[in-house]
């Protein structure tokens, strides 16, 4: 045998084409790599799917609280026929529902520093729509110019009111539209007017809760700006409304039931309702006074002159009427309107209002005065004759056609959380309870704003605390 067909010992015992052992190895760890990066991928998608799924679970059971607290406020506001439910009649800080809870947030406008419940009266808040360009005006920082433009804005003509605007301004703005000549539906409608900014609509209550947060009290440190004094500028947002009116009860009712117009009426029509509350010494005089008097103003202006007994004109005020046709609409409450609102009422000064404030009947008012209720002063929703004895004569009177003592509509801001604190949902609806069932008028998502609530609720819940803990452990601190 030559050199050069002799082989290594090594090449003669090894077969053809097998690969050395440590080949082998090393495809082995590659796949097992590649598995493993595929097992590591596929549980982390189902992680991810697993904790989406928890989430939409989540977003659901809040959106079927909310549902549940907007039933629960419609049911709340039936049947008070221009009643105003009382703090105490309705649950509304932390009601529990399931596994989850709901808020009605309804801030205080005397005080900032704490969160408060219930709903709010639109009666208790200027109507943009039939407000007088003077009542506008004294909007608390309202701006030279606004009320004038709010008046363009509403009314049906296209004649410029002094510093208003009509079409012609608004068609050179960069995205041109009409001046609407129309009533306001919405209170945000008021961002299309010219001069109302975001600033004076919301003020520094970026996220509306009605509590002076921290970012809204350090300067221009984050959003919104503000002017670090301690004090929260809530803007006009929650004095103002659209949705304020009275039931048009016109041809529904029975001749007998129908108020009686004491500019109209026959002596013998009136002294039928009058005998009911008026002694018969006293009738005489009294129809002589009304006849003599004509024509009234306002049941105010009725009550003074013709000399009646608080508890006399109380027991007949839902009986007469100074007007026929329609009952005119956005009409303030003075039972529970807020001292920002009373002041824009016609020729009132802070010294009225403190006098108005004082001398309410009412315990739910904004103010929360709680005065002593006798039953003349709430007899029937028309008791008014209290606001004539706190205010001298000419001012009583003045006031007596903007003034109710009724509210039909109402706003809830419903905040709503899942049990586990993964969802929360926000909205503001305003019910109209003129008729049963009330209705619906408007929803608007608020969600976008953010938690306006105790951080410590989410928290809490999102650790695992059971949802009956946790409103006990926070029930104090959102009072």
């Amino acid at each position: 045998m030559t050199r050069a067909t002799r082989q290594p010992e090594a090449a003669r015992g090894r077969p053809a084409g097998r690969c050395a052992p440590g080949t082998v190895l090393i495809v082995t760890l590659g796949i097992l790599i590649v598995l493993t990066g595929l097992v590591l991928a596929l549980a982390h998608s189902m992680r991810i799917e697993g904790l989406c799924s928890a989430n939409r679970v989540s977003s659901q059971q809040a959106a079927a609280i909310e549902q549940g607290a907007i039933q629960y406020v419609v049911a709340a506001v039936d049947g008070l026929d221009g009643q105003v439910t009382g703090e105490a009649d309705l649950f509304c800080d932390g009601v529990q529902v399931g596994d989850g809870a709901f808020w009605l947030l309804r801030p205080d406008r005397d005080d900032d520093q704490v969160y408060a419940f219930g709903l709010a009266d639109e009666a208790g808040k200027i109507n943009l729509n039939s407000a007088t360009e003077e009542m506008l005006a004294k909007l608390p920082d309202m701006t030279v110019d606004v009320p004038a433009a709010i008046i363009d804005w509403r009314d049906a003509d296209s004649d410029l009111t002094e510093g208003g605007a009509e079409s012609e301004y608004y068609l050179l703005l960069s995205d041109p539209y009409d001046c609407k000549n129309g009533p306001v539906e919405t209170v945000e409608e008021l961002l299309l007017v010219r001069l109302v900014s975001a600033d004076l609509l919301f003020g520094e209550d970026a996220n509306r809760n009605g509590v002076l947060d921290e970012n809204e009290n350090d300067a221009d440190t984050s959003d919104p700006p503000d002017n670090r004094d301690g004090h929260l500028d809530r803007g006009i947002a929650d004095v103002v409304t659209v949705y304020s009116h009275e039931p048009d009860t016109r041809g529904e009712e029975d001749e007998e039931d129908k108020p009686v117009n004491v500019n109209k009426a026959r002596t013998r029509d009136l002294a039928e309702v009058l005998v009911d509350a008026v002694s018969k010494e006293r009738l005489p005089e009294i129809l002589l006074r009304a006849g003599q008097g004509k024509p009234f103003q306002n049941l105010l202006d009725f009550y003074l002159r013709t000399g009646l007994k608080s508890e006399e004109f109380n027991a007949i005020a839902d009986r007469i009427t100074t007007q026929d046709g329609k009952p005119p609409a956005g009409l303030l409450n003075v039972n529970t309107a807020s001292r920002d609102a009373l002041l824009c009422l016609p020729e009132l000064d802070e010294a009225d209002v403190s006098a108005l404030v004082a001398a309410r009947p009412s315990a739910e008012g904004d103010e929360g005065d709680e005065g002593e209720q006798t039953e003349d002063e709430t007899a029937g929703a028309g008791a008014i004759a209290w606001v004539a004895d706190a205010l001298p004569a000419e001012k009583a009177v003045a006031i007596g056609s903007c003034i109710t003592t009724r509210s039909y509509q109402f706003s809830a801001d419903i905040v709503s959380i899942s049990g586990d604190g993964r969802a929360f949902r926000r909205c503001r609806i305003v019910v109209d309870a003129a008729n049963s069932p009330p209705r619906v008028l408007y929803r608007k998502d608020l969600t976008h704003l953010g938690w306006p609530l105790s951080p410590d609720i989410v928290s809490l819940l999102r650790s695992g605390a059971a949802v009956q803990e946790v409103l006990e452990t926070t029930y104090q601190e959102v009072q």
